[in-house]
């Protein structure tokens, strides 16, 4: 029952609660997709592109499924997507998907953002260093370049929704390092 009210939250256009669903179900999604893949940087991006398109169409989510379901049956079509596009070799972005992403992320700071400013610049680049590369440019984007969500996506061409999730993920992860530094 907590899932459905924090989905409902969601919905309305609660971040937290977007942050909190992410949270709880990340690591389902992404062991399931590494076991289907067995490669962590595909099963990574799977994953954050499931996020993506779940957060986008959670106003059609049916709550007589179980929401991980729902979540492993949009990652299996995103795999089959990703396994059709490689089969064909179409390597374009999909534009009309990008024109039809919502923006999810508040741009107000969040207690992770909060974190993050709290610390010194050469401490904060010791600790961005430790992330993946991937999370490492989407955070050198977002704060040290000040780029727009838009900006970042046409900049790295991916889809909008997968950036912002790539994002919400690297603050997180980053914010998890810091404080495990700091204790």
């Amino acid at each position: 029952m907590e899932t459905n009210r924090i989905i409902e939250k969601a919905k309305h256009g609660d971040q937290n609660s977007f942050t909190t669903l992410l949270d709880t179900h990340w690591n389902e999604v992404y062991h399931f997709m590494l076991r289907r893949t067995e490669n962590e940087t595909e099963a990574e991006d799977i994953t954050i592109e499931t996020f993506g398109k779940a957060f986008d169409k959670i106003h059609q989510y049916n709550h007589e499924y179980q929401f991980n379901t729902w979540l492993i049956a949009i990652a299996k079509n995103v795999h089959l997507d990703n396994l059709r596009k490689r089969k064909s070799n179409m390597v374009e972005l999909n534009e009309q998907r990008e024109q039809m992403a919502h923006n999810i992320i508040d741009e107000t700071p969040s207690a992770e953002d909060n974190l993050i400013y709290e610390q010194h610049l050469s401490e904060l680049l010791h600790y961005i260093k430790q992330l993946k590369p991937a999370y490492q440019e989407v955070i050198q984007l977002r704060y040290f370049h000040e780029m727009s969500y838009q900006d970042m996506a046409e900049q790295l061409e991916e889809p909008l929704n997968s950036i912002k999730v790539k994002l919400l993920r690297a603050k997180k992860l980053l914010a998890d390092i810091i404080q495990n530094k700091k204790f």
